[in-house]
């Protein structure tokens, strides 16, 4: 495995995170007129997160940070940290915007505690889609732990990996069509679309992707000492993961219209680190 991932990978997230910035979608101007407004994934997280008044925490791939804006809002003492100096730039930019006081720091997530220092943070926040980016997730699951003193705890929500193994492109049924496990190698796309909508479309195509098990993901998180505290799989997830097949309800998540009951869709997890 080289590194030839994170290039193209960040070659496409910097040419996303102005269209995104510009989408509707991300609610940008949302921000800008309310200072209480917080992102739809931070409010669907809120029956999970808990109080995180006071606490320093790190949201790891943070993107345009209007998540990370959000836990801050909450009262936690953030920073967002991700790779691509695009996404950064229009997340300093919000932050300087709205006067929140959070620091983003760019680096890879895998060299997030030789950026940040380790055992510094209550709680590591990672949101949804972001896993799928990372070819070990037991080297992330170290990363997490190394980030965290103890006593602290980690926040997922994700994609669930069934989801990411059904092909979205054949429509009258659910199939599999990619891995559900970890493999070595990459799955590879080039699309020219991006999740939410905007104006234009982008040149830099081309992705690396990985699926993660379920129990991959738990069992790298209790081999690297973190105890599970909670496991909720839930019948939505908040983009429109297969089209035509899916509604959105008024709070901005995706459904099945058909069977809603037969396909776990995404997953919040809790960890805390003794």
């Amino acid at each position: 495995m080289t590194d030839d991932y994170r290039s193209l990978n960040r070659a496409n997230w910097d040419e996303r995170a102005p269209m995104h910035a510009a989408s509707a979608d991300y609610r940008v101007s949302r921000f800008l007129a309310e200072p209480e407004y917080l992102s739809e994934v931070v409010r669907f997280d809120l029956p999970f997160l808990g109080d995180v008044r006071g606490l320093r925490g790190v949201h790891l791939q943070c993107h345009i940070g209007t998540d990370t804006i959000s836990l801050a809002r909450l009262g936690a003492r953030m920073t967002g940290l991700d790779f691509s100096p695009a996404s950064l730039a229009q997340a300093r930019k919000l932050a300087k915007q709205t006067e929140s006081a959070v620091d983003f720091v760019e680096a890879d997530v895998y060299e997030a505690v030789s950026a940040l220092g380790a055992e510094r943070f209550d709680l590591v926040f990672t949101g949804i889609g972001a896993l799928c980016w990372l070819p070990s997730i037991e080297r992330w699951a170290r990363t997490v732990a190394g980030l965290l003193r103890p006593g602290g705890s980690l926040f997922l929500r994700a994609g669930h990996p069934v989801l990411w193994a059904i092909d979205e492109t054949v429509t009258d049924r659910c199939t599999i069509g990619y891995p559900y496990f970890e493999t070595p190698e990459p799955m590879v796309f080039a699309e020219d679309t991006t999740y939410v909508e905007t104006d234009g479309s982008l040149e830099q195509t081309t992705t690396h992707e990985w699926n993660h098990g379920l129990g991959e993901i738990v069992s790298a998180l209790l081999a690297n000492g973190l105890a599970i505290t909670g496991l909720t799989e839930h019948r939505s997830v908040p983009w429109n993961a297969l089209p035509g097949r899916m509604a959105c309800d008024e709070h901005g998540e995706w459904r099945m219209i058909d069977h809603p009951e037969r396909l776990p869709l995404s997953y919040t997890l809790r960890a805390r680190k003794d």
